[in-house]
């Protein structure tokens, strides 16, 4: 079974720094690219850092670019997120999603496979 598991979301005040891990099996990791988005109450699923299956490419969001580092490890078959100064409007609940194309920004939905999903809350 396809499986990608989240882990490290956390309570943590603005500023803090949290490590997001997705752990994923059940299929060709390296054939797909593989991306995190976020979903906060009311407002819009929005993709927040992406890693290309082909290229090495990387991708971020405006709104996290210089503060979110993703990082992939193919032999491990997990990707990374770290996420320093981390503020409120950074809350939400984090996915991992795998798909055959990146995608960053707004307007990612259905990917091919995505996880549960892991709670991020920051105070201020």
């Amino acid at each position: 079974d396809v499986q990608l598991v989240e882990s490290g979301g956390d309570l943590v005040q603005a500023g803090g720094s949290l490590r997001l891990s997705c752990a994923a099996s059940g299929f060709t990791f390296d054939d797909y690219a593989i991306y995190w988005f976020r979903q906060a109450p009311g407002k819009e699923r929005e993709g927040v850092s992406c890693s290309s299956s082909h290229d090495g490419s990387i991708y971020y969001a405006d709104s996290v670019l210089g503060r979110f580092t993703i990082v992939r490890d193919n032999a491990k078959k997990t990707v990374y997120l770290q996420m320093n100064s981390l503020n409120a409007e950074d809350t939400a609940l984090y996915y991992c999603a795998a798909d055959v194309f990146c995608c960053t920004g707004y307007g990612c939905y259905d990917p091919a496979y995505r996880g549960q999903g892991t709670q991020v809350t920051v105070s201020s």
